[in-house]
């Protein structure tokens, strides 16, 4: 068996490869910045020794001409100004040798350097002796100034070309690295996010799929289907996590099915003596009747009993039809209604039995009213059988208050009757019927309605209501959207 990659291994190779893209990418810009820094400083360095070259070069041809004017005329102000050019030159060949570096630039540095010395060495000399004509007129010939100079602008020439050569090689190392700049730079970083990418790709299979599934799974077996199974993959810790669901809901499974019969058997073994004792009444009033018929010699007697017979075989089929509707189960088919309609819609059955007794509806807050999505149908049986109950409660010449009451979450029908009140407090979970007092009553009207409005997402509260009788109130939530 293949032993599976844990999370905490998976996490340092995803993090290790975004380390590495970082420090490629880091990397690459600082050795590129280093680069152009030191180009930059090899330019400037270049510049410089030029530049102090130039220097030299310039103020070595001036203090040649204040010697000439100061050996040939005799001016004072000539002689300190050449004594100041040798100072100046003296600080330019220091600083050319400070920004030499490489042997050939000290090289020529020197021998431009030995070059002057020579020169200053025979200006001293000329400057100590005695002028005559002879050597006045020679100071003042062209060739000898070209032969003073000879020396130096040889070196100086060759300072100047060397200087050339490297600013060339410079340039060319800089155009050969700019030319490989736009393949040297994104190789290392499509390396580097080649390496994220796999990274991303072997943690979103290792770990965010397998967790994916996981949560789908679990939603699946939360919503009861405990006969899903979660496929056991990805990293050690989630298979693990899979793994260990999927026993538990085949363990939840086998606990429901063991738990679901014993509660069918509850169930029967409570609706059993209650069924036997709804129907064995029926019955016994049949087989009286029937039995009486022998006897009977007067038409009207035998009509009543025929109707008596009829009236409890009728009541039996309700009792039976009720108890088929409490025990299926409810699927509710939503459409958009207002509470108002519906309660009208149970109100028109009850019409006859209210004005036997001369009830009066009172119809209270009715402008409150929110449209909802329910089954109509449902709802108005539901109602149906909780108004009719206020109904039969009533004395006559009473009224029943029919009030909605409305918020911004649901929308709740109150019903106010003015009866003894109940003999008992219905228990919402339960699933028996409610021990009935009517004539013709099943006991399943209060359950029916409890029922109905659970698959409607409401509740039903039963208390005393604050002119003696009983106060019935349903709630219903207001949705948002409705599935079809």
């Amino acid at each position: 068996m293949t032993k599976l990659r844990s999370l905490k291994s998976l996490l340092l190779a995803y993090q290790t490869s975004f380390l590495l893209l970082v420090i490629m990418t880091g990397a690459i810009g600082g050795l590129w910045a280093y680069f152009w820094q030191q180009t930059s400083h090899e330019s400037v360095r270049l510049n410089a020794l030029l530049f102090e070259a130039q220097q030299v070069r310039g103020d070595l041809y001036r203090q040649l001409k204040e010697f000439t004017r100061a050996s040939v005329i005799g001016e004072p102000a000539a002689l300190d100004e050449y004594w100041r050019r040798l100072y100046r030159i003296d600080q330019h060949f220091y600083s050319l040798q400070q920004y030499g570096k490489s042997p050939a630039e000290r090289h020529a540095i020197k021998t431009m350097q030995k070059s002057y010395s020579l020169m200053q060495a025979e200006m001293n000399k000329l400057l100590a002796s005695q002028m005559n004509d002879a050597m006045r007129a020679r100071l003042l010939d062209p060739s000898y100034e070209q032969w003073m100079l000879g020396d130096f602008e040889h070196a100086y020439i060759k300072f100047t070309q060397l200087i050339a050569r490297q600013r060339q090689a410079l340039e060319q190392t800089l155009a050969y690295w700019t030319h490989l700049a736009p393949i040297l730079i994104p190789a290392p970083i499509l390396a580097a996010l080649t390496l994220l990418l796999f990274s991303h790709r072997s943690f979103k299979r290792g770990f965010i799929k397998p967790m994916q599934a996981v949560l789908h799974g679990s939603q699946q077996i939360s919503q009861g289907r405990l006969e899903y199974r979660i496929p056991v993959r990805g990293v050690a810790e989630v298979s693990l996590l899979a793994r260990s669901i999927n026993e538990m809901a085949h363990d939840l499974e086998a606990s429901r099915d063991a738990l679901v019969e014993k509660e069918k058997q509850a169930v029967l073994g409570s609706l059993v003596p209650v069924v036997a004792h709804n129907i064995r009444n029926p019955l016994a009033c049949i087989r009286a009747t029937a039995q009486v018929m022998d006897d009977v010699d007067d038409a009207e007697e035998l009509h009543e009993a025929r109707s008596e017979i009829i009236a409890t075989v009728d009541r039996l089929e309700r009792w039976i039809k009720s108890l088929l509707s409490y025990l299926h189960p409810l699927k509710p088919h939503k459409t958009k209604a207002a509470l108002t309609n519906v309660v009208e819609g149970a109100l028109a059955p009850i019409k006859p039995k209210l004005e036997a007794k001369n009830l009066k509806i009172v119809r209270i807050d009715w402008r409150q009213d929110k449209e909802l999505y329910v089954d109509v149908d449902l709802l108005e049986q539901a109602i149906y059988g909780l108004i009719n109950n206020a109904a039969d409660a009533s004395p006559p010449d009473t009224e029943i208050n029919l009030i909605i009451a409305s918020s911004q979450d649901e929308v709740a029908l109150v019903i106010d009757d003015q009866g003894p009140g109940m003999p008992i407090n219905p228990d919402p979970k339960g699933l028996a019927p409610v021990p009935s007092t009517k004539r013709l009553g099943t006991g399943l009207g209060i359950p029916f309605a409890v029922k109905v409005s659970q698959a409607h997402g409401g509740k039903i509260v039963f208390e005393q209501s604050p002119n003696g009788g009983t106060r019935v109130r349903l709630s219903l939530p207001v949705q948002a959207e409705v599935e079809a």
